[in-house]
């Protein structure tokens, strides 16, 4: 069993110039369903969270601002999106898909959200598409629970994941590894517990290699018991927001070193799906599939 949080609305409610990047979300599980990757047992349609986890997180006159729809303009530029209740409803149930992964991954050993990975939403706003940080909300649920004493976020999209860092920069509990296109968005960076920027057109070798020399000794160095995933595939070379050089092969090779380490070490892992971009959208359901298909032939 993959245990993968999926829901119809991560469609996305958009109009119609904001549509092409989110086609994933309804392709993906159909790729997967149909090569046999997964089975639609595997799926879970997440409910909308209690609110007081995301208050966990977020500040309440933000997220008041969101659920009344009272963001002001420049706010809402910053995000990105046309801000609508279909809209916050997706970020809500993204969210609750991420904190029951972690549930699931605690029994499994590994657990999916198909969307997620919104790591520039910061405590107090929203910005580059990103709206309630998924991730963060549940490594603090899941501190606030004592299901989890340290966690490891693990986040290998090609932008540095700016707004987990802000929120957990005074939380010794959350370690937040971010490895990240130099001269990329966000231009200003925030400082994550150990930030690596890459330069332009990292190759495969290059990135592997900083990889395999980091991770390994990053988890024996911070103990974690639990292990969040940002698995971008904005990574790739053919990616149009992305600027480093890494293949499909490659990125599949760095899905290999994380999940086989989190295997081998009994470390329960929460993977959210993070950026896309590349023109061709078979080349981004390619490299997520990938995802998935590591994990089935590690965990299964």
């Amino acid at each position: 069993m993959l245990p993968i949080a999926y829901h119809a609305i991560y469609k996305h409610p958009l109009p119609e110039g904001h549509r092409f990047p989110m086609a994933k979300y309804e392709l993906l599980p159909e790729q997967l369903l149909y090569e046999g990757t997964a089975v639609k047992s595997d799926f879970h349609a997440p409910e909308l969270p209690d609110i007081q986890h995301v208050l966990a997180v977020h500040n309440k006159e933000y997220v008041d601002s969101l659920l009344n729809l009272t963001l002001d303009a420049k706010a809402v530029r910053k995000i990105g999106f046309p801000l609508s209740s279909e809209l916050v409803e997706r970020e809500l149930r993204i969210a609750q898909g991420t904190i029951w992964g972690c549930e699931q991954a605690l029994q499994q050993g590994i657990a999916f959200n198909i969307a997620g990975g919104t790591h520039h939403a910061y405590s107090g706003h929203g910005e580059a598409f990103c709206l309630l940080n998924d991730q963060a909300i549940a490594a603090q649920y899941l501190l606030d629970r004592n299901l989890a004493k340290k966690i490891l976020i693990v986040d290998l999209d090609v932008h540095q994941g700016n707004g987990t860092a802000e929120i957990f920069a005074k939380e010794d509990a959350v370690f937040t590894f971010s490895m990240h296109g130099k001269s990329n968005y966000p231009f200003k960076k925030e400082v994550s517990d150990l930030d690596i920027a890459l330069p332009d057109n990292t190759s495969d070798d290059q990135y592997l290699a900083i990889l395999q020399e980091t991770l390994p000794s990053l988890i024996d160095s911070q103990q974690p018991d639990f292990i969040f995933y940002l698995s971008g595939v904005d990574i790739l070379a053919t990616d149009k927001l992305g600027k480093l050089g890494c293949t499909l092969n490659g990125c599949k090779r760095r899905d290999e070193i994380v999940l086989s380490l989190c295997k081998r070490l009994g470390i329960p892992i929460q993977c959210s799906m993070g950026g896309g971009y590349s023109p061709d959208i078979k080349t981004i359901i390619e490299a997520h599939a990938n995802t998935y298909r590591v994990a089935n032939s590690i965990f299964r």
